[in-house]
């Protein structure tokens, strides 16, 4: 193979959230009337070999004997993993697409489930590498072959030796048998993925540890469907806020930090802010948040001069009366709605808008203070840098006004520097 980069991705509890062996077991042992101890036994024979403790051939040999599965069993199975994919892969199916060759899955499961899922992502049936299953002649799974070298101890070592790949190597995996690959030199960097589980002595051991596949792309630079990973945003929570609502927020990634009051140190950190009635910042620590794009109010807020404030510094407010029956689910929907799509829908101090999300294009967000002319200069960066536009929406209230602008791929970062640089621009944010 020539010199290029390689993407060697493990799939279970990495490209999917669950362990599929252990899910084919909850499968084909429904109606054991032992089921529950075999489950365990299961999980914990996966957990041994993903954290090093008992050799990855001794841990497959008796978990597949445990599965008492068929292909019925395996067609189940598949349907259950598609809807289980990481939510950060599920995301970046254009980078699939485009890195069709560069991208390799490498795994101790099966063939048998891994190709009909990986493959809706574009990822090519000869970049997977797995083991495969035996069956009798009713379909009855009785073994695999073990001369496949993912089926022993160190696996994903020997095929990689096997494969002779030329140029930077990067393992994404949750478990020890992918760490190998570092420990044997043979990749350039180790990413361990904890989107789904975190094992300590693997992600001691890696070299950068990675929550979710939009910060391995951000951190090697790599075309993402979001610009800046959620993981990276700190979502600041003070007062009484149900855990329902911390729940979805967290479900989206974003970094949650609890206080008990509003800190200057901790708001200046902070991209989104949920508090309750009792704990809203001030105006001046609104005026000092930098990085504050979002405050979810569980209750009303608490005056018009800290709305106006923040509008004036790009920030907006959601609110809802205190104790409303749906506010546990309308503030997260609503904060979550204009950090991922730009909509200002029920805002009480932004102009009102909801965009339809516009698919093969790059999104951006510009608020700038209200004064004629803006509109012009932000299309007139757009066209020197002949970048067509296939979207744009302008909304103002007396205080602001609010861009955004759906573009075509192909730009730039000096583009978005010349964008942040126009006179009275208050905030500017790509969005995907």
């Amino acid at each position: 193979m020539s010199m290029g980069q390689y993407f060697i991705i493990d799939f279970d509890s990495t490209f999917t959230q669950v362990e599929a062996l252990d899910e084919l077991a909850r499968i084909s042992l429904k109606n054991h009337p032992d089921r529950e101890n075999i489950y365990k036994q299961i999980e914990d024979l996966t957990n041994a070999a993903m954290e090093g403790k008992l050799s990855f051939t001794e841990s497959l040999e008796a978990r597949v004997k445990l599965l008492q599965a068929n292909r019925e069993h395996l067609k189940q199975l598949i349907t259950h993993l598609k809807k289980k994919v990481s939510v950060s892969f599920s995301r970046n199916t254009e980078f699939f697409k485009n890195h069709q060759d560069e991208v390799l899955i490498v795994s101790g499961g099966f063939k048998d489930f891994i190709i009909p899922v990986v493959t809706e992502y574009q990822i090519k049936k000869e970049n997977i590498y797995a083991n495969t299953f035996e069956f009798d002649d009713e379909g009855n799974i009785i073994g695999y072959d073990r001369s496949n070298p993912l089926s022993q101890e160190g696996g994903k070592v020997k095929l990689l030796k096997a494969l002779n790949l030329q140029g930077d190597i990067y393992g994404i995996g949750d478990g020890y048998s992918d760490f190998q690959l570092k420990e044997s030199g043979m990749i350039k960097k180790f990413f361990a993925f904890t989107e789904n589980i975190e094992r300590k002595s693997i992600a001691e051991r890696a070299d950068h540890i990675t929550p979710s596949f939009d910060e391995f792309l951000y951190i090697n630079k790599l075309p993402r469907a979001i610009s800046y990973p959620k993981n990276r945003i700190k979502c600041l929570v003070v007062g009484e806020i149900e855990e329902e609502a911390l729940a979805q927020i967290q479900k989206e990634g974003y970094n949650i930090r609890q206080r008990e009051t509003i800190e200057d140190k901790y708001l200046e950190e902070a991209g989104i802010v949920f508090c309750d009635e009792a704990h809203q910042p001030t105006v001046e620590q609104v005026q000092n948040a930098g990085r504050l794009k979002v405050i979810g109010v569980f209750g009303k807020v608490a005056s018009r001069k800290l709305a106006e404030a923040a509008c004036e510094n790009g920030i907006i407010i959601f609110d809802d009366p205190k104790n409303n029956p749906r506010n546990d689910d309308f503030i997260p929907k609503r904060v979550m709605g204009f950090m991922n799509e730009g909509k200002t829908h029920t805002s009480c101090n932004f102009p009102d808008l909801q965009p339809p999300r516009v698919n093969n294009a790059h999104r951006l967000i510009h608020i700038h203070k209200n004064v004629p002319g803006i509109l012009a200069k932000i299309n007139e960066v757009f066209a020197r840098h002949n970048i067509n536009i296939v979207g744009e929406f302008l909304v103002t209230n007396p205080q602001i006004g609010y861009v955004i602008t759906d573009v075509n791929k192909g730009y730039d970062t000096e583009v978005l520097n010349e964008l942040k640089a126009i006179d009275q621009t208050i905030k500017f944010r790509l969005l995907y």
